[in-house]
């Protein structure tokens, strides 16, 4: 009994410096995730502008938002036609690569560093790099290709048209490479054995990525579109950079591509209307939240563990 006694009580000695091992990492994410979550939330029913104390409005932040505030719609329609546009491309292209390095070719690890290199690069660093790519007249690389290919030059990042797609195609280019290792890291785990027995049933190339990667890559899929549509609904930095400099806000010309974001950063940080930022921010979360839920019920995997 007294062996017992002193093994339990070992065990609870062994918890407590677990505990003591952990708290640093709670309480910083107390502090610095917890607190400000449910700050902002009670902040997003006020009139706060940082100089003077909270004073409670209600929903009135929520009010003026859906009823009378069309730049919060722009950047609401901007936001969905990016995430639209960026995330099944990026993922289809991400899994086309995937499936392209998993055959047997030489170089493999050389391939996937050079893929992966934009992940591990500074988001400004590479939109400060696009944004010279797509510099307008002759002076951009990508304008130098138009020209030499018989085209018009574009005015990228002064175009209202032209604005979100230029943003669009560099955020599906940098994150090719996070997607590829996830989903190659997927495609891994597939024994060859269902191969070996869909080649046995004469199954062709296409067909076995239809009917065998497809359906076992499931998980992975789900994991990166959750992931990949969190990212793009909270694009800022991109938006930031590559309009910043053309003297028409955050946004661009006409809004073109104002995110929600960038809009929110506007109404708090430039304006100092942090209540009505926060109500934003609160939108923002329970479109990410709503969308999230949609994903796990249409692309979950469809058998039992």
């Amino acid at each position: 009994m007294g062996v017992k006694k002193k093994g339990l009580l070992k065990e609870v000695i062994n918890q407590r410096y677990s505990y003591l091992f952990i708290s640093p990492a709670i309480i910083l994410f107390f502090v610095f995730v917890f607190i400000p979550v449910i700050a902002s939330f009670f902040l997003s029913f006020t009139r706060y502008n940082v100089l003077n104390p909270p004073a409670w409005v209600g929903l009135d932040n929520y009010r003026q938002i859906f009823l009378n505030d069309p730049r919060f719609w722009k950047a609401l329609r901007n936001t969905g036609v990016y995430v639209l546009g960026v995330v099944p491309l990026g993922i289809w292209l991400s899994l086309l690569l995937a499936v392209a390095i998993d055959q047997k070719i030489r170089f493999k690890n050389f391939y996937k560093t050079m893929f992966f290199m934009p992940v591990v690069t500074s988001v400004i660093a590479i939109s400060v790099i696009w944004k010279w790519l797509f510099a307008g007249g002759k002076y951009g690389l990508v304008n130098y290709i138009l020209i030499k290919l018989g085209l018009s030059p574009i005015d990228w990042v002064m175009s209202p048209t032209w604005t979100l797609p230029a943003i669009m195609i560099m955020s599906i280019w940098a994150g090719l490479g996070y997607n590829m290792i996830l989903l190659l890291t997927g495609l891994q785990t597939i024994p060859n054995t269902f191969y070996e027995a869909a080649e046995v049933d004469g199954a062709g190339s296409w067909h076995k990525f239809w009917h065998v990667t497809l359906p076992l890559l499931r998980p992975t899929l789900l994991f990166v579109t959750i992931m990949s549509m969190i990212n793009s609904f909270q694009v800022f930095e991109q938006v930031y950079i590559m309009t910043s400099g053309t003297g028409k806000g955050v946004g661009g010309v006409l809004d073109c591509a104002l995110s929600l974001v960038a809009y929110l950063y506007e109404r708090g940080f430039q304006r100092f209307e942090m209540g009505y930022a926060s109500a934003i921010a609160y939108i923002l979360f329970g479109i990410i939240f709503l969308v999230t839920l949609i994903n796990l019920r249409l692309i979950r995997p469809r058998f039992e563990y």
